[in-house]
């Protein structure tokens, strides 16, 4: 008799309300992808469900794992193909032309989101917010037209996104497009019209990606819930207060994986092409690592140019040269790779850039300046040498050299004799040991900033909350 009441009670209680769902956009290119993964799985780590979704390519490379799980467990993240609306299969050869992949998937994006969302609500795990990287402003669009609160993962720096901001909406006066001049906003050095004429703030034969930003961040103000960041308080603090009289900005950084925490030391990657095992043979900060991301082609001259200089230097080195960088080459561009290899180097086609940079055998670090390599050198406190592309590079590299002093600027493209040089300013100069110190304070910062408590753990913390109280009102 004593069972009926708690027979009946059981009956009438409400169904379980499903977990805050996060739904996560990226554009498809490999540095957009990696940040908002990994923001993804401290997201799932602090119970949300978060899906993951894009238009996913042969050019793409998941982690091991992400998707496996279909997201019924605390710190999983499931994956989900953009499909429908007319997308290109994934191993579609259009999708290595990267302008006409943003014109595709621009295109054809807002239906295949609109039918994903839709899909997971009848799965009984209805979407509650969408988050979306910038150059994929349709995402946010979609989600406002579904009802959805949004926010933008910027994956470049704080200080980037200020001027970029500053720019669409005439903050501050900015030099014109061909003349010399300057300009300086909160929390950033007096910029140069040169290191602001690579931006797309001017016209430059790149209106597709322009027009996309002043989309992103032309309706931010009213759109964006939040603006998360891939950086941390503690490095841009002055640039994160003065962006914030303007948006939400909350910095969730450095984005890294949790296995890049440990040194690098703890396990050797599947497929890893014996990188680890390699560094694991090496003494601490004798190693020279050299890595230009996902979209910077070397040429053949300047392949030849760093094959000679790191010889020059006479340290171990590991090269990351593409298979599809590779495939350009000259024969003796080839051979000078061969070469290279045969005078105590190793050169692969790709790598775990954190691991790699977290491994203590790494003594310099020869890069681009792209904003996820400036953020993984900080974070394992490794100096670099500075080489410049494009875009934000230049203006990432002026911090590195002259603002936190953890590193030289070298030429673009490469010589031997810079190189060389410059390898060697930062292994055995006058200079090498304060900057290493000097790095190795950055590496005790950032990690301190995302452990439990840390200036990005709580504003992680303080949207996993928000999210959490919107679900359970529903």
């Amino acid at each position: 008799m004593s069972q009926e009441p708690a027979a009946a009670a059981a009956m009438t209680l409400p169904p379980a309300q499903p977990r805050p769902h996060v739904l996560l956009v990226a554009a498809p290119f490999q540095s957009h992808v990696n940040p908002l993964l990994r923001f993804g799985r401290r997201l799932a780590a602090k119970g949300l469900l978060v899906t993951f979704t894009t238009a996913l390519h042969a050019g793409i490379r998941l982690c091991p794992g992400d998707g496996d799980d279909a997201g019924a467990g605390r710190g999983s993240l499931r994956v989900e193909l953009l499909r429908g609306g007319g997308m290109w299969a994934p191993d579609d050869p259009r999708f290595r032309v990267a302008v006409e992949m943003a014109r595709h998937v621009e295109a054809a994006g807002p239906a295949a989101l609109e039918e994903l969302v839709r899909r997971e609500t009848e799965a009984g795990r209805p979407v509650t917010c969408v988050v979306a990287n910038a150059f994929v402003p349709w995402a946010l669009r979609v989600a406002g037209e579904m009802g959805l609160p949004c926010g933008m993962l910027w994956i470049q720096s704080c200080a980037l996104l200020s001027v970029y901001y500053h720019h669409v909406h005439a903050l501050a006066a900015f030099p014109e497009a061909d003349e010399p001049g300057s300009v300086t906003l909160t929390g950033l050095p007096e910029l140069e019209a040169d290191e602001l004429r690579p931006l797309l703030i001017y016209p430059s034969g790149q209106d597709l990606w322009r027009q996309m930003l002043v989309a992103d961040l032309g309706s931010a103000r009213e759109r964006m819930s939040w603006v998360f960041v891939n950086t941390f308080n503690e490095l841009e603090h002055a640039a994160v207060e003065g962006l914030r009289e303007h948006l939400p900005v909350k910095p969730v950084g450095p984005l890294l994986e949790p296995d890049d925490a440990d040194n690098g030391e703890s396990s050797t990657a599947a497929g890893d092409d014996g990188y680890a095992a390699w560094l694991h043979a090496h003494p601490p900060r004798s190693v020279v690592f050299v890595a230009f991301g996902s979209l910077v082609n070397n040429e053949s001259d300047e392949v030849t140019e760093i094959a000679a200089g790191l010889a020059r230097t006479g340290h171990p080195f590991l090269w990351v040269v593409r298979d599809n960088n590779r495939a350009l080459l000259s024969a003796d561009a080839l051979d000078a790779l061969a070469a290279a290899c045969g005078r105590g180097g190793k050169v692969v086609p790709w790598c775990a850039q954190g691991r790699v940079l977290a491994h203590g055998a790494v003594g310099c670090f020869v890069t681009h300046c792209g904003w996820n390599s400036t953020a993984e050198a900080l974070a394992a406190g490794v100096p670099v040498v500075v080489s410049p592309r494009w875009s934000d590079q230049h203006i990432n590299a002026r911090f590195l050299v002259d603002v936190h002093r953890v590193g030289v600027r070298a030429p673009a493209p490469l010589t031997k004799d810079a190189l060389h040089e410059r390898v060697e300013e930062v292994m055995s100069g006058p200079e090498a040991e304060a900057m290493a110190l000097r790095a190795a304070r950055w590496k005790e910062k950032a990690r301190a900033a995302v452990c439990d408590g840390g200036s990005s753990d709580c504003d992680v913390q303080a949207f996993v909350d928000q999210i959490s109280l919107a679900g359970a009102g529903r």
